[in-house]
């Protein structure tokens, strides 16, 4: 009964999100899929798929659909918005926009998320707990609180549900990127299967308020010795999964420049002292904050910033900071070569990628830049550049660089609110210089040469091994050659159903005509003088060809 009502809800789900995506205008999306007999009578026959009530740009469409869909789609929006290899650059500007404009759970299932967690009621636990929210998301809302130790905290809390919701949301969305890779070929190139694991992925971690909490100790540790920055405390006793507890922070976001201000704060610092910290984080410790825009920064009166909201943030390995510098070296001198080499390491080029066509789109870029200085070079320009050149060629980027490469544009937009006229790549350069440094030293160069020598001894060792097992299978006449067809399924599967229809079509002819028949005999019992068998085969008949007229209207194969 369980798994009827899921599926029964799945379905409703199914022809809400068809119903949407025709409402906005994305219908050509759901023929290319076969989702038509996925929508209501209304959407496809209706007004709601009339060009004339289609209001906006593309993109802004796009946005709005996934707003009415809720927060899983918000939340995919939102993380599609970084990706601006797999979305053009004005969708994933326009996708940047979605909020997460909820309203307000009860206070109600406030109190009982805290019973639940800590197994007391709300007034064994703090003092003080406002019964308004401060903030709401899509995730959880924002309580302030007071503890019975006198401090004034910021107090977290997951909807009610909400996991269950995602869960549900994230298999249709696994169903639905099975469907477009089977039917649409160009999104089988973006492999959308792996897009929803990475989403869901972020999703999760999201709804796992301890992972956050260790992201913000970890962002602690890491800016312990700088002055400038303030990371909020994670009050452990008072979080958990589903409850997280932090400092209260009393400051202003930095992108309310009327009440910076009157604070009597430089702006032009506050931008300085957020773009060292991102740079810190990701030359030095491998680890960032990947949503530093302005609306996650707060100014303190004392002059000081806080980072907030450490729920997305991005790892880089020593190998691929490397990996980076080389590829910025690259750019500056021109070196094409190098370049698509450090491409071909990180794993973005393969076979598949024309590489003289890439080339000849980046000899263009690399002269652009060749010969800048740090200070003339635009680095949020430059990195949308790179972007859009590699998802021409459907390059894929992978997760965490993809992560770095949104998170520098964020903080470059940032500075550039606050102080137009700073550039980040200067403040980047001496960060970028001590990781060089750091690589030319004697003995991380022999640990490099020593780690190459080994995998040259592993590749000598086998190959004679690897090679010969190739010539003796060859030899018995078993080596196979594999041939896959592209572009076919699609055919495939229309023929079944053309084939389906004309057979369904068949039979009911064949109906008729034994109906005719059999009344043409004068065969008892009868019916209204008619003969029963005839009748019923009529009354058949006529039932199975409306059920075939509506299927045909509703997948729109008429």
């Amino acid at each position: 009964m369980v798994g009827l009502l899921r599926r029964y809800s799945m379905v409703k789900r199914y022809g809400k999100i068809v119903d949407v995506l025709v409402k906005y205008g994305f219908g050509y999306f759901v023929d290319q899929m076969g989702l038509q007999s996925w929508s209501r009578f209304k959407s496809r026959f209706g007004k709601a798929g009339k060009a004339e009530n289609f209001v906006g740009s593309s993109p802004e469409r796009a946005r709005k659909a996934l707003e009415e869909l809720g927060p899983t789609y918000v939340k995919f929006g939102q993380l599609l918005s970084m990706r601006q290899d797999l979305v053009p650059e004005e969708y994933a500007k326009e996708l940047s926009k979605l909020q997460n404009r909820v309203s307000p759970f009860p206070f109600e299932d406030v109190e009982a998320r805290i019973r639940s967690e800590f197994g007391v009621p709300i007034s064994e636990l703090f003092a003080e707990f406002d019964r308004e929210p401060i903030a709401a998301a899509s995730i959880g809302q924002v309580h302030s609180a007071k503890l019975y130790t006198g401090e004034k905290v910021a107090v977290k809390i997951q909807r009610p549900a909400i996991r269950k919701i995602v869960d549900a949301d994230l298999d249709i969305m696994y169903s639905l990127a099975g469907f477009a890779a089977e039917h649409i070929e160009e999104i089988k190139l973006y492999d959308p299967v792996g897009v929803v694991d990475e989403i869901s992925r972020s999703i999760h971690a999201e709804l796992d308020y301890t992972q956050e909490a260790r992201n913000i100790e970890r962002f602690m540790e890491n800016m312990r010795g700088n002055k400038h920055i303030v990371i909020p405390r994670v009050y452990w006793d008072y979080s958990s999964e589903k409850v997280l507890t932090l400092e209260f922070i009393d400051g202003v976001k930095c992108d309310d420049f009327e009440k910076v201000k009157e604070m009597g704060v430089d702006v032009k610092k506050v931008a300085v002292y957020g773009v060292e910290a991102f740079m810190k984080q990701v030359f030095e410790d491998g680890f960032f904050h990947a949503d530093m825009h302005s609306g996650n920064v707060f100014v303190l009166q004392d002059g000081r910033i806080a980072l907030l909201d450490m729920g997305m943030s991005g790892h880089i390995s020593t190998e691929m900071r490397g990996y980076l510098l080389d590829a910025l070296i690259a750019i500056t001198r021109g070196d094409l070569q190098r370049y698509i080499e450090v491409l071909k390491d990180l794993g973005m080029i393969d076979e598949e990628v024309r590489i003289e066509s890439l080339k000849n789109d980046y000899e263009y870029l690399l002269n652009k830049y060749y010969g800048r200085s740090l200070k003339q070079i635009d680095t949020a320009e430059m990195l949308g550049e790179m972007v859009k050149t590699l998802r021409k060629y459907h390059v894929h980027i992978p997760p965490n660089i993809a992560l770095l490469f949104k998170g520098t544009m964020t903080i470059s937009g940032f500075a550039m609110q606050l102080s137009p006229d700073l550039n980040i790549a200067t403040i980047a350069e001496p960060y970028a210089r001590k990781v060089m440094f750091e690589r030319m030293k004697p003995r991380n160069m022999a640990q490099g040469i020593y780690n190459d020598l080994w995998y040259a001894k592993r590749f000598l060792k086998k190959a004679p091994l690897q090679l010969s097992h190739v010539l003796s299978i060859a030899e018995r006449g078993y080596l196979n050659l594999r041939f896959e067809h592209q572009g076919l399924d699609r055919i495939v599967a229309e023929i079944n159903a053309a084939s389906n229809r004309l057979a369904f079509s068949l039979i009911i002819s064949a109906i008729i005509v034994g109906s005719s028949l059999v009344i043409q005999t004068g065969m008892e019992p009868f019916l209204w003088g008619v003969p029963l068998i005839g009748a019923v085969g009529f009354l058949t008949a006529g039932f199975l060809g409306m059920a075939l007229v509506v299927y045909i209207m509703r997948t729109g194969n008429i």
